[in-house]
């Protein structure tokens, strides 16, 4: 059997290496795209992927690293700018006449949402798929496991988990079952061209169940911590994450507690696509809990006890001067995604197979409707970022 070439960009990164994991782990040649070499990069090429160093927004450049590559999973960058690479891949795709591209969407994606990074994805899609003769799958899903489990530090030796998103439920993905379904349709892109995939994991879970699970992977016991918003970004702030990133956190809050990731959820496409079931949320803690920072030595614990005592008073970033500063344009109207009607119907015609009863919920004239929204936190006419300031926006979280 033919098995042609795959470029995956952002290679490095926890989706993107998973990728290269699950291709070559079935035999494909994988071309991973890197910004530099590093010990990164030289990991994968020990796994025996093929390593190609570009800038994501130099179109020559990409047109060399897709050079005898035939398919493509594309991982946008986290950049302000990131339009301007997708319309440099989308180039340089045309240039390659590049048989399929598998992309990393988002959900919330929508021309609407008051997230510059959440309208770009949707512009993004968008282009991508406008590119004659190239089949284009998207891969879209919610608020990742990984955003709760990168602070299983915190959890394991603070005996806590901050909540910022009260009582509303999520079926969270981890990256590698994301990954697998981006690897499947890379394999067999005519089958699946066209399409869009919501990989989530099995069942839908409130913060609070998760803290269950978490003491249970941990062995101790953990506590639920709400946490205001502005202290979260306070702590990202302190652990690296950039103005960019943050930027979209207390929108994707709000969407949160306002029921987005929880409509249509839970989905089967991870077992439709790959024909495994998607890993339940304790099997993707326990590998989290296995991680060198959770183990409770005395040097993580210091650790952990100093950025939590300094994080109060440390400086966020200014979320309204950062988007002024940056001319992100808010739409005429924006909308988070449990108010656009537009929205709530193109995602009921995606999945017109999904139970609602099967989920947890009721559908309701195609919204979802229950009493687990998060009560009075959950009102819609609560201040988006751009109109919060440093001090009363506190960590990280990858895309929604």
């Amino acid at each position: 059997m033919y098995k042609p070439k795959i470029l995956v960009t952002g290679a490095t990164g926890k989706t993107g290496s998973a990728v290269v994991s699950e291709l070559l782990a079935k035999g494909w040649p994988v071309r991973a795209l890197v910004r530099k070499q590093d010990a990164r990069a030289e990991q994968l090429a020990r796994r025996g992927a093929e390593i190609a160093v570009a800038d994501l927004f130099e179109t020559e450049q990409l047109c060399s690293a897709m050079r005898d590559t035939e398919r493509a999973y594309f991982l946008p960058v986290y950049d302000p700018r990131t339009l301007e690479s997708v319309t440099a891949f989308a180039d340089a795709a045309r240039e390659a006449k590049l048989e399929a591209i598998a992309g990393m969407s988002q959900w919330l994606a929508s021309p609407n949402h008051p997230s510059f990074l959440t309208r770009a994805h949707w512009d993004a899609d968008h282009i991508l798929a406008s590119i004659p003769g190239t089949a284009y799958i998207k891969i879209n899903p919610g608020y990742f496991a990984d955003n709760y489990l990168r602070l299983i530090d915190v959890a394991a030796h603070l005996g806590v988990l901050p909540n910022l998103t009260g009582d509303s439920r999520n079926a969270p993905p981890s990256n590698e079952d994301i990954a697998r379904v981006a690897a499947v349709v890379l394999m067999d892109p005519q089958k699946h061209a066209g399409k869009s995939y919501r990989p989530t994991g099995p069942k839908l879970l409130s913060t609070r169940e998760m803290t269950d699970i978490f003491s249970r992977v941990l062995g101790r016991k953990v506590r639920l911590a709400t946490t205001p918003v502005g202290l979260f970004l306070k702590a990202a702030r302190l652990d690296g994450v950039g103005p960019f990133e943050l930027s979209s956190l207390p929108y994707y809050v709000q969407d949160h507690l306002q029921g987005a990731f929880e409509f249509c959820a839970p989905t089967d496409d991870v077992l439709k696509v790959t024909g495994r079931p998607a890993e339940d949320f304790e099997v993707t803690a326990g590998r989290y809990a296995a991680l060198p920072k959770a183990q409770r030595t005395l040097a993580n614990r210091v650790r952990a006890w100093f950025g939590f005592l300094r994080t109060p008073l440390s400086f966020g970033f200014n979320n309204a001067r950062y988007e002024r500063e940056m001319g992100f344009k808010a739409p005429a109207q924006p909308l988070f995604a449990m108010q656009d009607e537009g929205w709530k119907r193109e995602r009921m015609a995606q999945f017109q197979g999904w139970n609602p009863v099967a989920a947890g919920g009721d559908v309701d004239g195609g919204t979802v409707s229950g009493d687990h929204r998060g009560g009075e936190s959950a009102k819609t006419d609560m201040p988006p970022s751009s109109e919060m300031s440093s001090s009363q926006s506190g960590t990280r979280v990858v895309l929604a």
